[in-house]
């Protein structure tokens, strides 16, 4: 009897576990633009559905506000994604990529708010388990 409780448990976590990665992209769909399009909905309409999988754990966000210049990790950036969950941002989008080749990509992304523009210059990068944002550095005009 304690076998078959210890196999039921077993399968029931086993279970659990697959359903709890049941959402995770698969590496092969986690393209340049995949990343460019999840990051820029994050930004522009707080959809940040795959935002986790398309940020490397290593990444870097910076933001130059006047002369200095703020520093973000990972972790301090998608929590404040959470905080902006579905809330959408009235500005004017838009992207193109300054540098790429097979294996890193700089894309500028303007959110232009009328009597501002942010810029962001986002670095991707194939890391092997995907292309993934590496670095992101974002100025105010």
């Amino acid at each position: 009897m304690k076998t078959l409780k210890s196999v039921t448990l077993a399968l029931a976590l086993f279970a659990t576990c697959s359903f709890a990665k049941a959402n995770d992209v698969p590496t092969e769909n986690l393209t340049k633009t995949h990343a460019i399009n999840v990051y820029v909905d994050a930004m522009t309409r707080g959809r940040i559905n795959d935002l986790n999988q398309i940020i490397d754990p290593s990444a870097k966000f910076s933001m130059q506000r006047g002369k200095s210049v703020m520093r973000f990790s990972k972790k301090e950036m998608t929590d404040y994604f959470k905080n902006q969950k579905n809330i959408e941002q009235t500005c004017t989008t838009s992207t193109g990529i300054i540098e790429e080749n097979e294996d890193t990509a700089v894309v500028k992304v303007d959110m232009n708010y009328g009597q501002f523009t942010r810029t962001n210059y986002v670095t991707i990068a194939n890391t092997g388990s995907g292309w993934k944002i590496t670095n992101v550095y974002s100025v105010f005009k």
